[in-house]
């Protein structure tokens, strides 16, 4: 698959003007000390943070397939609404210039396969990374993947904001949704919205693109296809 991760990690040496100025607060920056208690523009980032992580994990389960993407569409919608805070707030400005050890990194692999065999035939769409970079043709991603190097992002801001490092938490959600995470769920919520209107407007779901990643699992591009209309069809109560 394409990349379309940005690999820039805030840890060791760091400036705390990263993720860029703020035209509306250029010079007051979001700051939290050691122990102090989060504010509320804080708990309301880190409690859509956590709906977000633990709703896409339930999906991921299966035990409601016929809602899962309907699901992901709104979790994703309200992700971006918490992100847009953050990119619209100053820049946040933990204490320490390094940041704290984190811990080691949960592993996300069971996540992302089975988001992959609950999404399998709508998981591949297609994507122009930068609107406003030169002209290039579509990459091929994943929506399982997207979904769990998302959710891998967020819960590094998780483990330092339930350890008591709020300002560190702010941040680093902060930076990764600049760099990172806003421009991947903006991506997947482009998808899951139109394979809503697909269906909804009777317009078939076109074959993946030629040179699209995709696994070799036996089935033509009109099964495919097929799939993936029958699947969303049936979410939405629609017959076909």
């Amino acid at each position: 698959m394409s990349d379309r991760t940005i690999n820039q990690q805030p840890h060791g040496p760091r400036s705390h003007a990263e993720p860029g100025g703020n035209a509306a607060h250029p010079s007051a920056p979001h700051t939290h000390g050691h122990g102090s208690e989060p504010d509320d523009f804080a708990v309301q980032i880190a409690d859509s943070v956590e709906s977000f992580v633990l709703a896409v994990t339930e999906v991921a389960k299966g035990d409601e397939p016929g809602s899962a993407v309907s699901l992901l569409l709104l979790e994703v919608s309200q992700l971006l609404l918490a992100g847009g805070r953050l990119g619209a707030i100053e820049d946040v400005v933990p204490e320490d210039r390094f940041e704290p050890d984190a811990g080691p990194e949960p592993d996300g692999e069971q996540l992302r396969e089975r988001l992959a065999v609950l999404l399998a035939p709508i998981d591949v769409y297609h994507e122009v990374f930068d609107p406003y970079g030169p002209p290039e043709k579509p990459n091929a991603f994943r929506i399982s993947d997207d979904l769990a190097g998302v959710v891998s992002e967020l819960q590094h801001g998780l483990t330092h904001y339930r350890e008591g490092r709020v300002s560190e938490a702010l941040w680093w959600w902060q930076f990764s949704y600049l760099s990172n995470w806003g421009t991947t769920c903006t991506a997947v919520l482009r998808a899951l919205q139109s394979l809503i209107a697909h269906v909804r407007l009777d317009s078939p779901i076109g074959a993946a693109a030629d040179g699209a990643d995709i696994d070799d699992d036996g089935l033509t591009d009109e099964q495919l296809e097929q799939q993936a209309g029958d699947l969303m069809a049936a979410e939405l109560g629609l017959g076909r």
